[in-house]
């Protein structure tokens, strides 16, 4: 999927304030409570709409279901001055009762509409299949957040080093074995033949 350079960047800092909000310094699951008391502050973080739109777009995590992905896809390909109106968008988007009272909020602000695409579009992107990081602007990793809240994500990582697409290529390239069996060697463990 081709990401414009604006959500692009706002996906990976989207992703890194939900990470921030998951755990506990225990590692205790504690996304649901922090996101609650993120929304109890609606009134202090509208004051951030357009600074620090990613710390904002938490309070409306789940809270959107989207009709029209096409028109979702649309809005992800625009840069921040280029976006819709959230009239014009509002009929793709469907969005949770719980969250309608701070909807009424965001959108009594100046940059309430404009702010409302912006987290539709961070919500869409993390409701997107998984994928992990090839290295090139259109092919985005996934932030790892599973759609449903329900825990931790699991990115797939073994430990090993992934291959990128150029070490695929290259059949110099060790495989995760060679390069597993290689670094227990250097632990000083024998190697299995």
């Amino acid at each position: 999927m081709h990401l414009s350079p604006f959500f692009h960047n706002l996906r990976s800092a989207y992703a890194a304030e939900l990470d921030d909000m998951r755990c506990d310094s225990e590692g205790l699951v504690v996304l649901d409570q922090r996101l609650a008391q993120r929304r109890g502050e609606i009134d202090f973080l509208v004051h951030m709409l357009e600074e620090s739109p990613e710390m904002v777009a938490v309070v409306l995590h789940r809270a959107f279901r989207f009709r029209l992905p096409a028109a979702m896809d649309d809005l992800l390909v625009r840069e921040p001055e280029d976006l819709p109106a959230w009239d014009a968008l509002a009929d793709s988007v469907e969005i949770a009762d719980w969250a309608q009272g701070l909807v009424r909020t965001i959108r009594a602000q100046p940059a309430g509409d404009w702010f409302l695409c912006v987290a539709a579009g961070l919500e869409y992107l993390q409701a997107l299949p998984q994928r992990h990081e090839r290295g090139d602007d259109d092919e985005d990793d996934a932030d790892g957040d599973d759609p449903r809240g329900d825990g931790p994500p699991d990115d797939g990582d073994d430990g090993a080093r992934p291959l990128s697409a150029d070490d695929a290529m290259d059949g110099d390239a060790p495989s995760r074995e060679e390069a597993a069996a290689d670094w227990l060697a250097e632990q000083g463990f024998e190697r299995k033949e």
